[in-house]
């Protein structure tokens, strides 16, 4: 019998068979991925419950901080419905070239004195220039020297060879989204496609450098668009997942959408967690928007979010971050990171 056809009236005891599998090394397939997204607000707590224990087994009672650099704002050319400095952007943010060596070193002290375990360089671009590649190769040893921090990249669209000066340079691991399922992908950008992203990440992991892929919850997908996106993060075998929720920035092609509760955010990092089990899962952009005061439950399935400010928005004060994780009895790693990469899943 399956997941999906377990009588409600045994909701506990179903969400914890299947955690009990995938602890023993199996695998959630996708019927039962689209079983929790659709799980009643009546079993919410079983289907977090489940989750934690897994995310127990990888983490333990841990939180990993995140810091966000916009080393580069704006003047991007791509069309990505969802981005405040994408060119079919109207909204109102701040725009400048490359930053200083000085300006982001500045920032990579703010985010060790944060108790950041990654400082994250973003560019905002389709791939960055020869120019671009060469500021970070130069200024990532310098950051991991002088504030012990892991760096992440990410810069858009790569080439083998960039992939390779980065991972030289000491560059932990590149970001570069998936966003969403290959099926959704031409509704959100059409100036490059899912297949590009995808050679990207190959590129990276043929370099050395860990992967950092994830996606945004709300954009107009199908469950189905989610479950294809956390099976594509599992078969490439990604490290760190980022779960973003649309922040409908004024001024973007999906501004004014809205259609998230905060019981389907923490249903979908659940379904993250238990088909990723072993995944670094951030909650990122939007938490403070969508899972409002229901943001303490969001770690009991992911294990790390941001710390501060996003690319073009606020977030959540640090201070109020430290309290939450305070509170769930969590406490904030600054860990090294797993030198092996997650082994793929098909």
């Amino acid at each position: 019998m399956s997941l999906a056809e377990l009588s409600p009236d045994v909701a506990p005891g179903r969400w914890q068979a299947l955690a009990d599998r995938v602890l023993a090394g199996g695998a959630v397939d996708r019927d039962e991925a689209r079983t929790i997204l659709e799980s009643p607000d009546a079993e919410l707590l079983d289907v977090l419950a489940a989750a934690y224990r897994i995310r127990h087994r990888h983490f333990g009672a841990t939180v990993q901080l995140f810091f966000l650099m916009n080393a580069k704002s704006g003047l991007c050319p791509e069309d990505c419905g969802y981005c405040s400095q994408s060119k079919v952007s109207e909204a109102e943010i701040p725009r400048y070239n490359l930053l200083s060596a000085p300006k982001l070193m500045d920032a990579a002290r703010l985010a060790a004195e944060r108790q950041s375990k990654t400082f994250c360089i973003v560019i905002s671009a389709r791939g960055p220039s020869q120019r671009e590649i060469d500021f970070v190769c130069e200024v990532t040893p310098r950051i991991k020297r002088e504030s012990g921090l892991n760096v992440c990249a990410c810069l858009g669209l790569l080439s083998p060879d960039q992939a390779r000066q980065l991972a030289a340079a000491g560059v932990d691991k590149v970001n570069h989204n998936l966003n969403t399922s290959e099926r959704y992908y031409g509704e959100v950008c059409t100036t490059h496609t899912y297949a590009d992203r995808v050679a990207t990440l190959a590129a990276c992991r043929a370099a050395g450098l860990q992967l950092c892929s994830g996606g945004i919850m709300g954009m107009g997908e199908r469950h189905d668009d989610l479950i294809d996106l956390a099976f594509e993060l599992r078969s490439l075998g990604v490290e760190s997942i980022p779960l973003n929720f649309l922040n409908a920035i004024d001024g973007t092609p999906l501004e004014g959408v809205a259609r998230l509760t905060p019981r389907d955010c923490l249903r979908g990092l659940a379904m993250m967690r238990l088909v990723n089990p072993a995944a670094e899962i951030r909650i990122a952009g939007g938490r403070e928007i969508h899972l409002r005061s229901l943001q303490p439950l969001g770690l009991y399935a992911a294990n790390s979010i941001f710390v501060g400010d996003y690319l073009t928005t606020k977030g959540q004060l640090p201070e109020a971050d430290y309290r939450m994780i305070e509170d769930l009895g969590f406490t904030i790693t600054r860990g090294a990171e797993a030198a092996e990469p997650m082994p793929a899943v098909t």
